[in-house]
């Protein structure tokens, strides 16, 4: 016996006693005696073995989980069972689609979307790698392809099988033998007879209609309506002998056995897609399982539509844009000039000007115009026209130019406002006089300083009834480069407004010696710090024409419906 302490010593029969005395005295002893009678063993009447610690080591195990004995039948189940059973596992599935589909409803682009949709359909389908191609019927684009575990190397080398030859070809390309499989839900012999009457009854009724539902009278195995190609499973890609050998021999390199593809479709788009997952050995998901996918499937077809006509519409809105800017910069001797101009994901009314002045002067220009969408553009398609027009009349005093660009705007666009800011330049004499209207300072960098350009404070245009404010001149010395650019670049960097003004005079302070000769190099260099990197940057320069494109990183995602336009002007 271990010794211990009296403070923590039980009295277990003094224990007993007391829960035998409240058993009888709430009426339990009856139902005992009852059950006595029936022949059942009572654990109160088996001896104990002996106590250790004062803790009664025998604890009779529960009657559903004893092992029946020898010659004699298990208890049958209870009514019911089987019935809950399978509505537990009805209520798991959808509880797992549900979360699955909010998961996919929070994706703002296609990218996005297409991961989350491989992601998820990996863990329906039980398999660890896979692809989803994008490339509408209607041929209007866009066109992607995003893998899972997946390298562009592998992407390329799947696309070096003919299309034809894959499962995922053949359903967009609707050829013959793409069909659709079997119904994978569950048989008449595995479904619970709806006989069960009262709450069980109503509720197996209720489970089964969500679970079985179709939904646009489409195939339940992949969402695709009565005709449409539908998923086609491939559960032995190296052993099936009538596969192409070349994704046999593709198949083998890369390591993947089986494959279950999956179309993307809506009924109002038609084809959008197709995604398919690989196995890494021999295997097929099960009716269940192909259920499930075929239902998320269809979520995902009407999201990933969604995203389709919104990517559509920013395509079309930046294409607008780059119709409305310069598509070459001028040549003037003793400067030299580069612009990058990024379109925000709504299309906003940022815009940029360089033109040649009278008597070798060049006029430098960047604005943005109150709003988003296809009238902010088109605001600013005429701003920017307006200001071409003041420049060349009277475009050595930048107040003059404002102001007329104030008055027009008050007169043609009285519901919007517009920041600007003007600069004439005089190359061969590095003088530069500038004008803002409520606009951001420009910045000057050069080997012994970088600095913002003090100018005075003013309302944007359209604010005041009649906007006049001074110009400011500024000598600049020889390998000096000017920086103009909108707020939209401010904005993307995220944060205070201070902070950002910070972070960009860092980005130019620290561009190296050897690039600062060239304005490519340096708004390159500035936008790779602020904004995370190029990706595919839309550029402008002095022999070609730029595009519509954004700087990829982390940063720029988080406000990628700002528009960005910096405008460099290197000083010989």
């Amino acid at each position: 016996m271990l010794d211990i302490p009296s403070r923590v010593r039980v009295h277990v029969d003094a224990l007993i006693a007391t829960q035998h005395d409240m058993r009888i005295d709430m009426g339990v002893c009856d139902a005992i005696e009852r059950r006595e009678a029936a022949g059942k063993p009572t654990a109160m009447s088996a001896p104990h073995l002996p106590k250790v610690a004062g803790i009664d080591p025998t604890v009779p195990p529960p009657a559903h989980t004893a092992t029946p004995l020898p010659g004699i039948p298990a208890a049958a189940p209870q009514p019911g069972t089987p019935l809950q059973d399978r509505l537990a596992g009805w209520v798991s599935d959808l509880t797992t689609l549900h979360e699955l589909i909010g998961r996919l409803a929070r994706t703002s682009t296609l990218d996005g979307a297409l991961r989350e949709l491989l992601d998820a359909g990996a863990s329906l389908v039980g398999a660890r790698r896979g692809m989803a191609v994008i490339e509408p019927a209607d041929g209007h684009g866009p066109t992607a392809t995003v893998g899972l575990g997946l390298a562009h190397a592998d992407l390329g080398t799947i696309e070096t099988v003919p299309r034809s030859a894959t499962s995922y070809g053949r359903l967009l390309d609707g050829l013959p033998g793409a069909g659709p499989l079997p119904d994978p839900r569950p048989s008449a012999a595995d479904r619970v007879p709806l006989t069960g009457s009262g709450a069980d009854g109503h509720a197996d009724a209720r489970v089964t209609a969500a679970y079985t539902a179709d939904g646009h009278g489409a195939d339940a195995a992949g969402g695709a309506p009565t005709g449409a190609p539908g998923p086609v499973a491939v559960p032995d890609l190296l052993g099936d002998e009538h596969l192409d050998p070349r994704q046999r021999e593709v198949a083998a390199r890369l390591g993947f056995a089986a494959s279950y593809a999956v179309p993307l479709r809506t009924p109002e788009a038609g084809r959008l897609g197709a995604v398919v997952w690989l196995y890494d050995e021999p295997a097929e998901p099960d009716g269940r399982h192909r259920h499930l996918v075929g239902l998320y499937g269809q979520y995902a077809s009407e999201h990933l539509a969604r995203l389709l006509e919104l990517e559509r519409g920013r395509s079309q809105i930046a294409a607008l844009t780059e119709e409305l800017l310069p598509t070459r910069l001028p040549r003037v001797p003793g400067a030299r000039l580069a612009a990058r101009h990024t379109a925000g994901g709504s299309g906003g009314g940022d815009w940029y000007d360089a033109l040649p002045l009278p008597e070798g002067a060049l006029g430098l220009a960047v604005g943005s115009v109150s709003g988003t969408g296809p009238g902010a553009v088109a605001a600013m398609g005429r701003l920017r026209a307006s200001l071409r027009a003041y420049a060349v009349m009277e475009g050595e005093d930048p107040v003059a130019v404002l102001s007329d660009l104030e008055l027009l705007l008050r007169l043609t666009e009285p519901a919007r406002t517009a920041t600007a800011l003007f600069a004439y330049a005089e190359p061969a004499r590095r003088r530069i006089v500038l004008a803002g209207a409520g606009h951001v300072p420009p910045l000057v960098l050069g080997e012994r300083r970088t600095e913002y350009v003090e100018t005075t404070l003013s309302a944007p245009l359209g604010m005041l009834a009649c906007w006049e404010a001074p110009s400011v001149d500024l000598d600049v010395e020889p390998g000096e480069t000017v920086l103009l650019y909108t707020d939209g670049l401010l904005r993307r960097m995220g944060g205070s407004v201070d902070r950002a003004f910070t972070r960009l005079h860092a980005a130019a302070a620290s561009v190296p010696k050897a690039d600062r000769d060239d304005p490519e190099a340096v708004v390159d260099h500035v936008l790779r710090l602020v904004l995370g990197g190029p990706d595919d940057a839309g550029d402008v320069g002095e022999d070609g024409a730029g595009g519509a494109a954004g700087y990829g990183g982390g940063r720029v995602a988080q406000d990628a419906d700002e528009d960005v336009v910096i405008l460099a002007a290197r000083f010989d």
